[in-house]
């Protein structure tokens, strides 16, 4: 199970009494949330209603879980997925080893028990109670989607901050299975019957619509989505998350990737990417943005080689020239 540990400091969330509140608790955790995003997060924990966040990669849909769990003080489940994601490794499984050794151990006692008293009966556990145990807590592996909605005594605190995230990732037959967890926040299985959680986590869903999620899903969520920020908001997200970065230096930078992004280009570097360049420049004591950095440091902004060619042979001094960088 993938989970993450973060303890925040902030009151419950009847505390968070207004969109205008939660949008201040989230600037205290350092995730500046535009009014729509605040919105949409307020009505989900109001409503207890999953939110569904999609976007492009690297705009921060991710960091909004971390977030609430931060600001609301609750454990953080999450869920990452991928294509071939079964029951076994998002919900649970049994410990068949433990479960084994369990079997042998009786049969070996029952053996003992059988020479050196003669009997049987009574003393060694009948049918129908081995598998009893055998089915029990004892030999239950809880996975992401089990945990959030049944957790373990040794975890209070309040219901967790479940994340299924990256959920186009995932098949189809997967994402049909969650709509019993979206909708009544219970889970069926085939030996313990239908778990219902005694308190809704909070589910926050993420998309990169790499395809699209079915009808009957989204019909289960609130939906928001998350775009590219202006060059104010990403500049205040570069301020917040790097305050060491020279500022003139974080000005360039996230005019730089502005314009870098109106290009024609296979994958646009998001936000994370803006964040790890400027730290990137930071580590190389780079004071300003100059032709010879840029290209030195293209791979910290683009993924993919197409993507680094295109902007070499535009060329990188047309590009901070249009930033307002050029022959500086």
């Amino acid at each position: 199970m993938a989970e993450e540990k973060i303890h925040g400091t902030e009151g419950p969330v009847d505390s968070l009494g207004s969109v205008d509140k939660v949008q201040q608790a989230l600037r205290d955790c350092r995730y500046l949330a535009d009014v729509p995003l605040a919105t949409s997060i307020f009505l989900a924990l109001s409503l207890q209603r999953p939110l569904l966040l999609e976007g492009e990669a690297g705009v921060g849909k991710t960091e909004v879980a971390k977030a609430l769990s931060r600001m609301m003080g609750r454990r953080l489940i999450r869920l990452q997925c991928y294509e071939g994601l079964d029951l076994a490794n998002a919900v649970y499984e049994w410990d068949y080893s433990r479960q084994l050794l369990h079997i042998r151990l009786q049969e070996a006692t029952g053996r003992a028990r059988a020479k050196g008293e003669g009997q049987i009966q009574g003393q060694v556990p009948g049918i129908e109670t081995l598998r009893r145990e055998l089915f029990g807590p004892e030999f239950l592996l809880r996975r992401p989607l089990l945990e959030a909605i049944d957790p373990a005594a040794d975890h209070p605190g309040g219901a967790p901050i479940l994340l299924i995230d990256e959920l186009d990732r995932a098949d189809e037959e997967f994402e049909a299975f969650l709509l019993e967890v979206l909708s009544d926040f219970q889970i069926t299985l085939p030996e313990l019957g239908t778990i219902v959680a005694q308190e809704p986590p909070v589910v926050i869903l993420t998309s990169n619509r790499t395809r699209e999620l079915h009808d009957a899903l989204r019909r289960r969520c609130l939906y928001q989505w998350i775009d590219y920020p202006d060059f104010d908001k990403e500049y205040e997200i570069v301020r917040s998350l790097a305050p060491g970065a020279d500022q003139e230096l974080s000005r360039q930078v996230v005019t730089f990737v502005q314009d870098l992004r109106r290009e024609d280009l296979f994958k646009r570097p998001g936000v994370a990417e803006t964040l790890d360049w400027v730290a990137a420049l930071g580590a190389l004591n780079a004071r300003e943005l100059s032709p010879q950095v840029v290209e030195a440091t293209l791979g910290v902004l683009l993924k993919y080689q197409d993507d680094i060619e295109q902007v070499r042979r535009d060329g990188v001094e047309e590009l901070l020239a249009s930033s307002g960088k050029g022959g500086e």
